[in-house]
């Protein structure tokens, strides 16, 4: 079983293998309209709290999911810090884990999602906390959010989700939203891992071409975060791979120095 932050995955073979089950009933041609309908989906995958937490993390226990937004917390600190006057932003915060860990240490937190279900859960996950706000967005861009307001945009186990240009998009995004001197930080499993690679080929092989479900896993590669970030006009770009599975990617917008505990890759 392979675990990080915010997410639980089984092992090759095992019952239930993978992330998200597919979703029952779609021809080829809803299915294309699917793929980049990311509110549906997500709505339709997390019409109960159990649905919700099932989807985000593969359980449903409490211990484990604050454990788990602990330890992303922990990465946040060791790639783009966490400090007590920052602004933090999440891209798909899903319930508002990691914001109900995160929020007490700085000096706000904002929780964008595409699903109205899961920002209802978030809400009342992070219930008399004065300094988190939450907003709903397309699936596309992080509208209504003002240009240069934040200074740390963070996205965690979400890239597997979305198509290469989504995922561009949103980098995009970040540099757009993130003050002079913001950092940024991204994961996804890691393709070239052999434990990646066998994610790819576990999802491909199980469900013909025309059934494969839109929210189905996809990986990236290191030189794919790294080139995003550079081509969004990110700099003193790190990438780094975590645990054979894993790869994080982290930069800054122009205007500060960004150290890290954790090793670029070469």
């Amino acid at each position: 079983m392979f675990v990080h932050g915010s997410c639980r995955l089984l092992a090759p073979g095992s019952p239930g293998f993978g992330f998200d089950p597919p979703i029952r009933g779609a021809d080829s041609r809803g299915m294309s309209q699917l793929r980049g309908d990311y509110k549906s989906i997500w709505n339709s995958l997390s019409g109960s709290k159990q649905d919700a937490y099932l989807y985000v993390s593969g359980y449903t226990d409490e211990d484990k999911f604050h454990q788990d937004a602990e330890d992303t917390v922990e990465i946040l600190g060791e790639t783009v810090g966490v400090r007590p006057d920052d602004v933090f932003l999440e891209i798909g915060c899903g319930v508002g884990r990691v914001g109900r860990v995160l929020s007490p240490f700085i000096k706000e937190w904002v929780g964008c999602d595409v699903s109205a279900n899961m920002l209802r859960l978030a809400g009342r996950r992070l219930l008399g906390l004065q300094n988190t706000r939450l907003h709903e967005v397309s699936g596309y861009d992080l509208q209504p959010v003002p240009d240069a307001s934040v200074d740390v945009v963070y996205t965690t186990v979400v890239f597997m989700h979305l198509e290469e240009w989504d995922r561009y998009n949103y980098v995009l995004e970040a540099m757009r939203v993130l003050k002079p001197g913001g950092r940024f930080y991204c994961d996804n499993v890691d393709l070239a891992s052999p434990a990646g690679w066998a994610v790819f080929e576990e999802s491909r092989l199980s469900f013909p071409p025309k059934e494969r479900p839109a929210q189905i896993s996809k990986c990236s590669t290191q030189p794919e975060i790294e080139t995003f970030l550079k081509r969004a006009g990110f700099e003193d770009v790190r990438v780094a791979g975590r645990l054979d599975f894993w790869v994080y990617g982290w930069g800054k917008k122009l205007g500060a120095t960004l150290g890290s505990k954790l090793s670029p890759s070469a």
